[in-house]
């Protein structure tokens, strides 16, 4: 089986996580400036075998689209079209951002460690594959 890889898309930078080859356990890859997210995306690919992009969806309270969903779907289009041959699937990605900070409270990390967004950007991408999985 090839892996699923999940994408909590930012405008500065990009939380990755993966699955095993298994598809049975979601773990965080790292975080990615946005700007290098393709070619990072590129080579990793390259180098795993990968069936299946998931990218986070945030939708408001009223389920309408956030304001970031504009940059989101401009990267959709650009990586439909760079790496045509791996399907995209969106997750509903509301509240990952508070369940990380909060997964980084409960596994007991020091305040200046819970600053790093980076480390928050990767959690949440990992909550978004976990969900994914949950969901199959």
């Amino acid at each position: 089986m090839a892996r699923i890889l999940a994408i909590d898309f930012g405008t500065k930078r990009t939380g990755i996580a993966v699955t095993d080859a298994l598809q049975i356990i979601a773990s965080g890859l790292t975080t990615v400036e946005t700007k290098e997210l393709l070619q990072f995306l590129k080579n990793y690919i390259k180098q795993e075998s990968v069936e299946l992009f998931l990218v986070g969806e945030p939708k408001q309270m009223d389920n309408s689209a956030s304001q970031s969903e504009v940059y989101i779907a401009a990267f959709i289009t650009k990586l439909e079209k760079e790496i045509p041959n791996i399907p995209i699937k969106r997750v509903d990605e509301r509240f990952t951002s508070k369940m990380a900070f909060q997964t980084m409270i409960d596994s007991g990390l020091k305040k200046n460690q819970r600053k790093n967004k980076s480390l928050v950007d990767e959690i949440s991408a990992t909550l978004i594959l976990q969900s994914y999985l949950y969901s199959k």
